[in-house]
């Protein structure tokens, strides 16, 4: 079963936590993306297609925030514990799951530092392309659900991670888990 949600904007690093938390943990996780990445070779598509249709057809989003709901009330050892998604707090929260939501707070200019490190390119491109993604998935979002995945209501911790380092934003979070356990 669920125990925990991660969220943040693109660049926070909620993957990075996700990734420490299981390993400390020693427990599975699912990732939103991983879901779409799945779903795409599922249907035989390539990854921007599979997101060109998914901006097309708003159905195709719902069914997957649906999966994504499906797994987080699944409730067998293959049921995973860590759920990576913007959305996941919010699904958390609509479910009544009585687990920590978490949403990782960091500034625009340090998630494109963390992008650009990762992936390449100038700060720019990736502010201005940030800033692109942001207002199409807002736009999604408030369309499907009239939500803002960084709205504060659904989570239960928000942590203001701009000037952390992965292992400091781990111990955290170890904090807020090892205190309801």
């Amino acid at each position: 079963m669920v125990c925990i949600t991660i969220s943040g904007h693109p660049g926070s690093g909620t993957s990075t936590l996700v990734n420490l938390l299981s390993e400390y943990k020693g427990w599975n996780s699912l990732n939103g993306g991983e879901l779409f990445r799945q779903e795409a070779k599922r249907r035989n598509m390539t990854l921007a297609d599979f997101g060109e249709l998914c901006k097309n057809d708003l159905d195709v989003d719902r069914e997957l925030d649906a999966l994504l709901k499906q797994e987080m009330l699944r409730n067998d050892e293959q049921a995973p514990a860590i759920v990576e998604s913007r959305l996941a707090g919010w699904w958390a929260y609509q479910l009544e799951l009585e687990i920590p939501r978490i949403w990782l707070d960091v500034n625009e200019i340090e998630r494109a530092k963390r992008v650009q490190d990762r992936e390449g390119g100038s700060i720019e491109s990736i502010l201005k392309e940030s800033e692109k993604r942001a207002s199409v998935d807002a736009q999604r979002f408030l369309e499907l659900y009239n939500l803002l995945p960084e709205q504060h209501e659904p989570y239960s911790h928000r942590i203001e991670a701009t000037s952390l380092n992965p292992q400091e934003v781990l111990a955290r979070v170890l904090e807020i888990v090892e205190a309801l356990e």
